[in-house]
């Protein structure tokens, strides 16, 4: 016996399908984000502020780096500003915000299942097989852009920014809340950067972007790339080169993503249009 076809759905079925998956989502979100509010001396003292002082571990590289060539440029001497909260609230709220963030960092694996589910139905049988593939890959690109946002952008913004003075009669005393702005632009910032790829894949198997597009554009997707790290940078050449490499070797990976998509496809193309025609 036949089965039956499946009903098409509407489209408020969809947005019905859609809003557990947010729901779903964000109660992952909420769970991890109570237990980092939970844990307020780890996530500020030992991560948070860390920048903030002489011994962490991206300053002590770049002096080590710096000496190799002996020299004492890239050796970070002073950071002479100091924190402040003025505001009544202002720690508490920031403590809120501050939780809900890193639930959001610590549930994107999850929260990538849930956009995976909620795409997979539009797919092919055998592309639902690569579930594992695509969150696994998606959750390392996140978390190594996470890591590069926190270990590189965020140290050099801090160090610049900390140092920087339009004269000494001028006291550095800082909001907090706009030293944690700068390191939750950063992370946040660099882990969706570095999803591209995943996202190239996708714009590549929708057909709306090809590998020769991709390589005719180089050049304007390199001058965007200089654009986004002068945004999330300090405005000096080397701060900029250093998170610069990284998009551009993602951007390259993207275009290697693109040709196989592109080649499997045409080659999908051609089996079928060779196959005979039944009578």
């Amino acid at each position: 016996m036949s089965k039956e076809p499946k009903k098409e759905m509407s489209f408020l079925d969809h947005l019905e399908i859609l809003r557990w998956h947010l729901v779903r989502s964000s109660t992952a979100i909420l769970i991890f984000g109570t237990i980092a509010f939970l844990f307020k001396n780890i996530i500020f003292d030992t991560i948070l502020l860390a920048p903030t002082k002489l011994d962490f571990y991206t300053y002590k590289l770049l002096c080590t780096i710096s000496k190799t060539f002996s020299t004492d440029g890239m050796c970070i001497e002073k950071l002479p500003f100091t924190l402040q909260s003025l505001g009544m609230a202002e720690q508490f709220s920031i403590h809120i915000w501050v939780s809900i963030t890193a639930g959001i960092i610590i549930a994107f694996p999850y929260i990538i299942w849930e956009v995976w589910r909620f795409i997979s139905p539009g797919l092919y049988k055998n592309e639902r097989k690569y579930a594992f593939s695509f969150i696994f890959i998606s959750s390392i690109l996140f978390f190594a852009g996470v890591l590069f946002g926190y270990y590189v952008i965020t140290p050099l913004s801090v160090n610049f920014l900390g140092n920087y003075s339009i004269s000494d009669l001028v006291d550095r005393n800082f909001k907090i809340g706009s030293y944690i702005s700068i390191i939750k632009s950063s992370v946040l910032a660099s882990g969706l950067m570095f999803e591209l790829p995943v996202i190239i894949f996708f714009l590549a198997k929708m057909g709306l972007i090809t590998p020769e597009f991709l390589k005719t554009y180089r050049k304007h997707a390199i001058v965007i790339v200089l654009i986004l790290a002068a945004l999330i940078t300090p405005p000096d050449v080397i701060s900029q080169i250093i998170v610069t490499i990284p998009i551009i070797f993602l951007y390259e990976i993207s275009i290697i993503i693109a040709t196989v998509v592109y080649k499997k496809q045409q080659k999908e193309i051609k089996s079928k249009s060779h196959k005979p025609v039944k009578k």
